[in-house]
């Protein structure tokens, strides 16, 4: 039976810290009608939805529930956040195994309910696990996005905005690459309002402009690591940065955003999944946006893909 999707639906699978966050996120967002929660544990997806329905009187109207697989068929998005926790010593990769062992449990059952609408990936390692649901779903890959470095970016412009004294709106800047320790600041197409980067540095007083962006780039890379060391886990930007993601698509935006989507052939890269920018819309991801790069960044992107690559060969897909 053919099931027509509702475009005021979300579906979140995984009810820990980012899917709870992510869930709570969205009720407020006024995006969506109807929201539910999945989780392995059907008394805890129960518990946050009931919690967070408690909200709903502050934020609009919302139907907020528990459900199965059944109920999300019809779902316009599925946020996919399921999957083991990084630990303080372990890298995004190291989660790879564990969190590919969720996937093909979870996927195929997505498949099974005839589901047509935007598949969102958050789990970590979030580019690898985007590519393993194209491979496991089957969809078209405009499909299937992970959220990629829309949170680093975000990062990436707190930080800057902090170091220049400017609204973080008004800085254009992109992390690219792996979501994980192998990504890049893309320095050499950053701007303030149309300023080159290191123009507006001056201007505001700062002239070693090298050493503060490796800094910058590296408290950037390290804030994970960090939060997870002081409070075990990151969620509130990741959730962020979802609602972000779920805008441009529900009001068909075609918002640039760094999202992990299937390369093939852009900056020399083929057939997996890295995070870069691209027009987000309606149909998920339409074209990515050729920025510009330095041959020097371009060269750690290719270290970053073959980092995945390297992880890709060894998954059994």
């Amino acid at each position: 039976m053919e099931t027509k999707m509702n475009p005021r639906k979300v579906a979140v699978i995984g009810c820990g810290f980012v899917g709870s966050a992510t869930a709570f996120a969205l009720m407020q967002s006024k995006l969506f009608s109807e929201m539910v929660l999945l989780d392995v544990d059907f008394d805890k997806a129960d518990g946050e939805a009931m919690d967070i329905a408690h909200g709903v009187p502050f934020a609009g109207q919302m139907k907020i529930y528990a459900g199965n697989y059944e109920d999300i068929a019809d779902a316009a998005i599925i946020i996919v956040t399921a999957g083991a926790n990084q630990k303080p010593d372990e890298t995004r990769l190291d989660l790879v195994n564990k969190n590919v062992a969720v996937y093909k449990n979870i996927i195929p059952q997505i498949v099974k309910q005839g589901f047509e609408g935007i598949l969102l990936v958050v789990s970590n390692p979030v580019d690898i696990l985007t590519y393993a649901a194209v491979k496991l779903s089957g969809f078209a890959e405009n499909r299937v996005i992970g959220s990629g470095t829309v949170l680093d970016t975000a990062r990436l412009k707190c930080a800057l905005s902090e170091h220049l004294g400017v609204d973080s709106h008004n800085l254009h800047s992109f992390i690219i690459g792996e979501h994980g320790d192998s990504e890049i600041a893309a320095w050499s197409s950053t701007n303030v309002s149309g300023i080159p980067l290191d123009d507006f540095c001056e201007m505001r007083g700062h002239f070693n402009h090298a050493q503060a962006m490796r800094e910058i780039a590296e408290e950037v890379k390290n804030s994970a690591y960090e939060i997870i060391e002081k409070k075990d886990a990151t969620y509130y930007g990741i959730a962020m940065s979802v609602k972000r993601i779920c805008e441009s698509i529900v009001r068909d935006e075609k918002s640039i955003l760094p999202v992990s989507a299937i390369m093939h052939g852009n900056y020399g890269i083929e057939g997996i999944a890295l995070s870069m920018p691209a027009i987000v819309g309606a149909n998920g991801v339409e074209t990515h946006v050729p920025i510009a790069l330095s041959d020097e960044e371009i060269e750690s992107l290719h270290h970053s893909a073959e980092t995945i690559k390297g992880i890709v060969s060894e998954i059994n897909l």
